[in-house]
């Protein structure tokens, strides 16, 4: 046994901080081994060792709770894993069922692609108001922010739409 092992809180009772330094390394290495990817290797050895804190009192006193760690790591690999499938299959089936893309009249999309070119709550609040149809209060309650803001950005925005969409019909 190393000097870790040897280091105990009270007789036969091994101090999970030991425990961790010594098993991590080798947790995330099996749980990489296992799923694959780095990130979540060493989320899913976080989350088994956070299983093994929580019942420390009992594992400290197991002759090598190394077992007991090993196998809740890889159950949360197998889970992970289906986790992962099942997500995937969705997507799939998402992807089958899209609706089909959102289309503007020509000048409707004039008029929308003008809006995209505002400052960004300009267009929130034009895009909530006229394709929304909400109301200042609604608008502010989505945003976040007050309903005199609401009103600025309204007509700031109305200001800034007729003023481009006029310099296009005069060079256009």
């Amino acid at each position: 046994m190393t000097d870790e092992m040897e280091r105990r809180s009270e007789p036969g009772v091994l101090v999970f901080e030991d425990f961790y330094q010594r098993e991590y390394a080798d947790a995330v290495r099996l749980a990489f081994v296992l799923t694959g990817r780095r990130d979540l290797a060493e989320e899913l050895a976080q989350d088994s060792f956070l299983a093994c804190l929580r019942r420390w009192g009992q594992l400290s006193r197991y002759e090598d709770p190394r077992g007991w760690l090993r196998r809740v790591l890889t159950n949360r690999c197998i889970s992970s894993g289906r986790r992962h499938l099942t997500e995937l299959r969705l997507l799939v089936a998402l992807r089958r069922e899209r609706p089909p893309s959102p289309t503007i009249s020509e000048p409707s999309d004039r008029l929308w692609h003008a809006v995209r070119l505002l400052p960004r709550r300009q267009a929130q609040v034009l895009a909530l108001a006229f394709l929304e149809d909400l109301d200042v209060g609604q608008i502010a309650a989505a945003l976040g922010i007050g309903e005199e803001s609401v009103r600025t950005h309204l007509r700031r925005g109305r200001v800034a739409i007729s003023a481009r969409l006029e310099e296009e019909r005069a060079h256009g």
